[in-house]
């Protein structure tokens, strides 16, 4: 199984953030972006001639759980801090440089979590100019830098650490004790900015454009004049996705649409309107609903109903392949199958650095070993607002760049318990309704997405008609997030959970009870299998 290029693999300024198990690398990889300059992660154990070999215009290097005077403490090679190429250090990553160069790192009992008052002593340095002196920031640590290497200069201190920031302008080597990339660092962006602009001479040139011009490129020299497929599942990934591949080699893409059985009320109709009027793109629908039900009959595992829904879907395709060729026998194979794959879905798979399996993703950890395609992942790298910023750029229309997030795996994933086509049609129904409400009250724009779950296997005392009621409870997951990596729980009126309530209690069989989840992400997940 192979993947085409994706965007990373030759766009230039490219700054690597050296991630040493920090829980925020993709975020900080997240605010490159967002300052127009490109990045990709790299594990903290890459060595330093690969790393270079990749000519990074700079690098960050990432926090960390660790101490670095610790046996088997993540470690860099010092021919990294030589080699002329500007580096950050963040955290972990700025212990790490001081300890490396001639610094002291040591275990004083200053422990700082959470917001903390930073003094910058000099207002005017690379990092700091046009800065308050005093601002806000966000630490985790529990070890501190109590003298700077040689050459360096302490541009910030706290209360209790004397050494929170330090530059060094001649070899283009920056620190800070804090996080920048987090909300709760005010001025965080802004330093992260004045690194990439001032200290490593970066212009901000990366778009959305660049995205799609390397893609295009690439897909076309990796397809050649074979053929295509692109499974749609109605959600903004699997369009978009399909959308840039079309771009690149036209008529000999086919997407395919799964009816799986899976899908929200509506779902199917729209896919089959609104996105082949939207890109005149060739469809073939299949319809595969009794299949995916049978394969899941009896089946309450979350990750074995993933896999076998990623399973049949490989399945699908493969049989929808066979259809294609013979309904055109003088053509070029299908080799090539298109998924909308994104970095969050890589990451939580397991497949991001220092982090663990948190679930497989039906088109991550679930794809079948004798897989027959080839990949084509063009959104691989990217964050969903990417996603939806490439989508904008290809004209794709709002209705379908703008919607909710909605996993492949679809409402299998949403029925805590065997899947049946009367728990999906209950499921399907108070979902309708939970979204109609959210749109009428205009809180679309407001939250990141609102999985409405059923708690098949859970039955609640209720009363309703004067009467006693054995029913199923619904969850309302709704929530805030910038790109899924974390999420919080949204705080949405009143006035539209009780309407929501009362509607699903009054018009969806077999349902007495209406719950809301208010865990944000971590510790819980958003969806919730």
């Amino acid at each position: 199984m192979s993947s085409a290029p994706t965007a990373a693999s030759a766009a230039p300024d490219t700054v690597l953030v050296v991630d040493f198990g920090a829980q925020y690398a993709q975020l900080i990889a997240r605010r490159v972006r967002e300052a127009r300059v490109y990045s990709e992660i790299v594990p903290g154990t890459t060595p330093v001639d690969e790393i270079l070999a990749k000519n990074p215009a700079a690098i960050i290097l990432s926090g960390g759980p660790s101490s670095v005077y610790e046996p088997g403490a993540p470690t860099m090679d010092p021919a990294l801090f030589e080699a002329g190429v500007p580096v950050f250090g963040m955290c972990y990553g700025f212990q790490l440089m001081a300890q490396t160069l001639g610094g002291q790192v040591d275990n004083t009992g200053a422990r700082e979590y959470g917001r903390t008052q930073l003094h910058v002593s000099r207002s005017g340095s690379t990092l700091y100019e046009g800065t308050p002196d005093e601002q806000p920031v966000w630490m985790s640590h529990g070890d501190a830098c109590s003298a700077a290497p040689e050459g360096f200069e302490v541009t910030a201190s706290t209360d209790v650490v004397p050494v929170a920031a330090f530059e060094n302008d001649e070899k283009k080597l920056y620190g800070v004790q804090y996080h920048p990339e987090v909300m709760h660092s005010t001025f965080g962006q802004q330093i992260l900015e004045h690194f990439l602009y001032r200290g490593a001479g970066i212009r901000p040139t990366w778009t959305t454009g660049n995205v799609i011009d390397e893609q295009v490129a690439s897909i076309r020299e990796m397809v050649g004049n074979k053929r295509a497929i692109c499974g749609l599942s109605g959600g903004v990934d699997s369009a978009v996705a399909a959308a840039l591949v079309q771009k690149a080699i036209g008529k000999q893409l086919t997407c395919v649409y799964v009816d799986h059985g899976l899908m929200r009320k509506g779902e199917t109709e729209q896919v089959e309107k609104d996105f082949v009027a939207a890109t005149g793109v060739e469809l073939k629908v299949v319809d595969a609903e009794e299949r995916f039900l049978n394969a899941l009959k009896g089946v309450s595992d979350p990750e074995e109903k993933r896999k076998i829904i990623g399973r049949e879907f490989i399945r699908v395709f493969e049989q929808a392949q066979a259809e294609i060729v013979a309904e055109a026998p003088g053509d070029q194979p299908v080799e090539f199958l298109v998924q909308g794959t994104l970095y969050p879905d890589v990451v939580e798979s397991g497949g991001g650095t220092g982090t663990a399996n948190i679930k497989s993703h039906h088109n991550v950890g679930g794809l079948p070993e004798d897989l027959e395609f080839k990949l084509i992942e063009p959104l691989r790298q990217l964050f969903k607002d990417e996603v939806r910023m490439v989508g904008q750029e290809l004209g794709l229309p709002e209705e379908i760049v703008q919607r909710q997030p909605f996993p492949g795996p679809g409402l299998g994933i949403r029925i805590v318990g065997e899947v049946t086509k009367e728990r999906l049609d209950l499921l399907r129904e108070a979902d309708a309704i939970a979204r109609e409400e959210l749109t009428a009250a205009g809180q679309d724009s407001q939250i990141w997405q609102c999985p409405v779950v059923l708690l098949a296997d859970v039955r609640s005392v209720g009363v309703q008609g004067d009467g006693r009621t054995y029913g199923h409870p619904i969850v309302l997951r709704p929530v805030s997030s910038e790109d899924a990596m974390t999420a919080d729980w949204s705080r949405l009126p009143y006035e539209v959970l009780e309407k929501i309530s009362t509607r699903i209690t009054n018009e969806v069989r077999d349902v007495n009870r209406v719950v809301l989840d208010v865990t944000s992400k971590p510790p819980g997940t958003i969806e919730w299998e």
